[in-house]
C-alpha cells in the first residue's frame, strides 16, 4: 500500500492553535539557524553545534537511499541529549544540540538535517502521535523512501515502516507546508 501520508490516514488542515503557533515559531528559528550555518559554511568561526549539524548533513549526503536516512537518524540519536521538559518547547536544530531536547526537538532536527542532506520536502514529515504502551504522546520523524514510509524514532536506531508499528495512534502530520489533523 502506497500511502499519500504516513499511517495512511485522512487528514484536514490545522491553521490555528498551540501546535500550529508551535511549528510556525520553530519554522522562524530553524530559517535563522540555516542563515548561519551558511556564512559557517565559509567562515570558521562557527558554534560547536553548528559544526556537529552540518557534519551529520554532510555524512547523510554521502549515502544514498535508506542508508541516509540511518546515517542521519543514528547520528542524531546519538548526539542529542535526552532532557524531559516540563514545558512542551520546540525546540531548533542548533539549539536541541546545545541544550538537549525530547522527541519532538529530535524530529526536528531529522526533518531539517534530511531536508538539507537531500530529501525532498514533500516526502518529509513529523507526526504527532499517542503511544498506546506508554499511554503517552510522542513525535517522530517520518520519511517517504520508494513508496514507504519510513520511522524514525528517537528511541530507537532501527528504522520501521509505518505500517508496521502498531502501538502508535497518529494525532498530527506536520511539514514544509503546515499542520494537519489526523481523522480515523
Amino acid at each position: 500500500m502506497h500511502a499519500s501520508e504516513p499511517f495512511g490516514r485522512p487528514t484536514t488542515p490545522v491553521v490555528s492553535g498551540g501546535l500550529y503557533e508551535k511549528w510556525i515559531g520553530v519554522q522562524r528559528n530553524i530559517s535563522e539557524e540555516l542563515k548561519q550555518m551558511a556564512v559557517c559554511e565559509h567562515d570558521q568561526n562557527c558554534s560547536l553545534e553548528a559544526i556537529k549539524f552540518l557534519s551529520i548533513i554532510r555524512a547523510g549526503k554521502a549515502r544514498v537511499g535508506r542508508a541516509r536516512l540511518g546515517e542521519v537518524n543514528r547520528a542524531l540519536n546519538l548526539s542529542i541529549r535526552a532532557v524531559n521538559e516540563t514545558v512542551d518547547v520546540w525546540s531548533s536544530p542548533l539549539l536541541t544540540l546545545a541544550r538537549g531536547g525530547d522527541c519532538e526537538d529530535y524530529a526536528i532536527a531529522k526533518f531539517v538535517a534530511l531536508r538539507e542532506a537531500g530529501i525532498s520536502s514533500d516526502d518529509l514529515r513529523i507526526v504527532v502521535l499517542h503511544d498506546t504502551l506508554s499511554n503517552g504522546d510522542h513525535a517522530v520523524a517520518v520519511v517517504r523512501m520508494d513508496g514507504h514510509w519510513m520511522v524514525l524514532d528517537n528511541r530507537r536506531m532501527t528504522m520501521i515502516e509505518d505500517v508496521n508499528i502498531r502501538n502508535y495512534h497518529p494525532l498530527f502530520v506536520i511539514d514544509s507546508k503546515g499542520v494537519n489533523q489526523y481523522h480515523d
